[in-house]
């Protein structure tokens, strides 16, 4: 078994208080991870607390146990001191956001599948072969011997389920299903994560509808790309959180292989999510625009007026996307 991760093992067992943290902008992998660690290590008798420095989307709360995860300031106020604090699908220090300042006074331990991934913790197990954060945990539970019921073996479901996209994304492997199966085996419920997403209001599909009035398509139609701006969701009622999956949405199209969506989340930043289909390499774009992620899901973040970053992003993936189809033309003709 990789050494990092016997070590993280170690560390967690030996210690009493601890300290689960997420990243900003979380999904359900972050959210599941998180969850199912701290839930995980509650049932081995250990001090807890688990921290995610943004707002959560309202739709996790079908589950109760997201009420469990508190923001920073809610950490700093019960003055908690962890002995370590276990990092979860987080690639760099700033995407955990202010509980970077827990990291000068403990040991920080790191687990994430991201490529991108800085190695900024003591420990660092980063395994890019995973599907998802959350088949990490599910190893470090059982390492634990952590008990699973049905609770616990949803929401760590929950995890694999979203980021794979339901088992529909090429990163749904033989392992990735393998794990899946185990979890359903110990209770875990689809039909309960899909309720999450099931769950929509009238409001989004009117920020789809203006969604789609903003699309446009480059490139013979390889690459499609839209926005909403802060005014686009304040007019339908809406705020960002109310677009998730509208990447996918774009990504869907027949023909596309790279869609990348623009979100105004607030006056001055833009979030914009990339997503391709079978070849084109999303974190290579992100990285060079000072994000990460997968290759074929990653994103970025962006500060200034949302006109200019829409026209710079899509230019700059059109530069990059034809030169990665040029190179993989070569590759293909040798």
């Amino acid at each position: 078994m990789n050494r990092e991760f016997l070590s993280i093992v170690a560390k967690l067992s030996e210690s009493s208080n601890i300290l689960v943290v997420g990243h900003i902008m979380p999904d359900g992998d972050d959210i599941s991870s998180v969850l199912s660690a701290k839930i995980g290590l509650e049932r081995l008798g250990k001090n807890v607390l688990a921290g995610i420095d943004w707002r959560i989307p309202w739709y996790f709360y079908e589950f109760e146990e997201v009420n469990q995860i508190l923001t920073y300031e809610q950490v700093k106020e019960r003055g908690f001191r962890p002995e370590v604090v276990l990092i979860v699908d987080a690639s760099s220090p700033d995407r955990v956001g202010q509980f970077q300042e827990f990291f000068d006074s403990t040991t920080v331990l790191l687990m994430d599948h991201h490529a991108t991934n800085t190695l900024f913790g003591d420990h660092n197990w980063v395994d890019t072969k995973f599907g998802s954060t959350a088949q990490m945990v599910v190893r470090v539970n059982n390492e634990l011997g952590v008990p699973y019921d049905e609770k616990l073996a949803t929401l760590n479901l929950m995890g694999i389920a979203t980021d794979t996209g339901f088992f529909r994304y090429s990163n749904a492997d033989e392992t990735v299903f393998s794990d899946a199966t185990k979890l359903v085996s110990l209770g875990g419920k689809v039909h309960l994560v899909s309720r999450i997403f099931e769950n929509k209001r009238i409001e989004q599909f009117k920020l789809l509808s203006t969604m789609v009035d903003h699309l446009r398509l480059e490139l013979d139609d390889k690459i499609v790309y839209s926005y909403l701006s802060k005014e686009d969701y304040e007019n339908n009622n809406c705020n960002e959180d109310d677009s998730g999956g509208f990447v996918g949405e774009l990504r869907s199209l027949r023909g596309v292989e790279l869609a990348i969506f623009l979100s105004e989340y607030d006056s001055g930043e833009v979030h914009i999510s990339f997503r391709s289909k079978d070849w084109f390499d999303c974190s290579k774009l992100a990285t060079m625009l000072g994000g990460g992620g997968h290759p074929r899901a990653a994103g970025c973040t962006i500060k200034g007026d949302l006109y200019v970053i829409v026209e710079e992003v899509i230019r700059e993936a059109k530069n990059l996307f034809l030169t990665s189809l040029t190179s993989l033309n070569d590759s293909a003709s040798k």
